[in-house]
């Protein structure tokens, strides 16, 4: 199995924090947030894992050298433009083998999920894509039919369905790759899995709400210091 971390972004909403770093090297218990999510990739069965890169590039690149993370790591470079998550996804295809499940993860999201499990699940259904989700509050919950089956945004469509959070945790098939637009131009992985999923079986996969934590946010990164197990290495 394959993993890639979307690293690259801004960290706006961690600032000044960010100002002299990137998001994916702010600590959590002493620990870069990047470090603790290439862990649980690593636990879940991750051997190969891809990194994008772009807001002070050069520090994580440095990080990813420093140490051995118990699999091979490449750098899918974006410094000359921010692709945003559908563009990073497509700008990394050509340094995934092709032929195993991505887990794709959220640099700035902590959770005990059980990875593996979710892998397990989007094998056994012969999903494109498996997006953990969960019933918490947002405003931007994904709606979701009786199978599981991504219908589009909550009010967006006019069919009954179950509304969820995306938690920024998916698993991709290989067949994803060549249905993505081309990766001139930032665009959000979200709108292609909507775009896809009349065609393609893209589905959710339900975890408690208590298992996640977005630490884009100040005051969740303040919980993190209590919350996230690997706190206390």
């Amino acid at each position: 199995m394959e993993g890639f971390v979307l690293a690259a972004g801004l960290g706006t909403r961690l600032r000044p924090l960010t100002d002299d770093r990137p998001k994916a090297l702010v600590e959590v218990g002493g620990q870069p947030l990047l470090a603790l999510v290439l862990e649980r990739l690593v636990e879940a069965g991750v051997r190969h894992v891809v990194v994008n890169v772009h807001h002070f590039a050069d520090q994580v690149e440095a990080c990813l050298r420093s140490r051995e993370w118990g699999c091979r790591v490449d750098i899918s470079d974006e410094r000359a433009l921010l692709l945003d998550t559908g563009g990073a996804l497509k700008h990394a295809a050509s340094l995934f083998s092709g032929s195993e499940p991505v887990l794709v993860h959220n640099v700035d999201v902590l959770s005990t999920i059980d990875l593996r499990e979710v892998v397990r699940c989007h094998l056994t259904a012969g999903n494109m894509a498996t997006l953990c989700c969960s019933d918490r509050p947002t405003q931007r919950k994904l709606l979701f039919d009786s199978d599981g089956r991504l219908l589009g945004r909550e009010g967006s469509v006019s069919a009954a369905g179950r509304p969820l959070a995306f938690s920024g945790i998916s698993v991709v098939s290989p067949e994803l790759f060549p249905l993505l637009p081309e990766a001139d131009h930032p665009y959000p992985v979200i709108d292609q899995y909507i775009r896809l999923s009349p065609r393609h079986a893209v589905r959710c996969h339900v975890h408690p709400a208590g298992q996640w934590l977005d630490v884009g946010r100040p005051e969740t990164l303040q919980k993190a210091q209590l919350w996230y197990p690997s706190s206390s290495k």
